[in-house]
């Protein structure tokens, strides 16, 4: 498995990373979209971009969508969402190309992730209501079940058979982390504004993708 392709990858991300800062919208039209694309070279130059690796290409294909269509100057949140959406779909069945799994484990998942959204979701509610976007309210819900799912997925490789441990823990970190960015990008956009919010959304959702795909990688590489 090459790892230049990542080494590049991250160095696009760190440069969207000072343009979010620095609003340089230049330098971040290249740099972002350009990192999704380094990391769709990087699937391709490790394992191929068919198989099972397909649901993580699909992934970072719509996620790379999402990107672009949030990033544009015209207001196009509900596409980007929709295609975030999608993205997070394609990474489940991703890390379900096997039979249905059941374990103890996973209750315990549901049941952190249940009082996190339980959490959360009615602060967004009132946000969106104060900033004239109700008709978000069930797209926004739509999504906060299908991430809830995607983070669900990734934390039962540490108990599915054929996931070893570390590529559980890559799988683990990057939903993890996906799921910090999209929760830092409410909570700013929707709820209270955040001291450097784009920032800490661009460095948690690059650093998820690194892991998730990391984590796809060194899994399907062993098959």
């Amino acid at each position: 498995m090459p790892y230049y392709p990542l080494l590049i990858a991250f160095f696009m991300a760190a440069l969207n990373w000072i343009a979010v800062e620095k609003k340089w919208k230049a330098l971040e039209y290249v740099a972002k979209p350009g990192t999704m694309l380094i990391l769709i070279w990087w699937i391709w130059s490790s394992n191929g971009l068919g198989g099972s690796m397909i649901w993580f290409t699909l992934g970072v294909i719509f996620c790379l969508a999402g990107d672009v269509l949030l990033m544009v100057p015209r207001d196009l949140f509900i596409l980007g969402l929709l295609a975030f959406l999608l993205g997070h779909i394609f990474f489940i069945l991703g890390f379900n190309d096997q039979a249905p799994y059941i374990h103890w484990w996973g209750a315990v998942i549901v049941i952190l992730l249940g009082i996190y959204v339980r959490w959360l979701y009615p602060k967004l509610l009132v946000g969106l209501k104060e900033n004239g976007k109700s008709k978000l309210s069930i797209p926004v819900l739509i999504y906060a079940v299908v991430i809830s799912l995607m983070v669900y997925s990734a934390l039962m490789t540490w108990t599915r058979p054929g996931w070893l441990p570390l590529e559980a823990l890559f799988a683990s970190l990057g939903a993890i982390l996906f799921y910090a960015s999209d929760s830092i990008l409410a909570w700013d956009r929707f709820i209270r504004p955040l001291s450097h919010a784009r920032l800490k959304t661009m460095v948690t959702y690059h650093l998820g993708q690194f892991g998730i795909i990391l984590a796809a990688i060194v899994h399907l590489a062993q098959k």
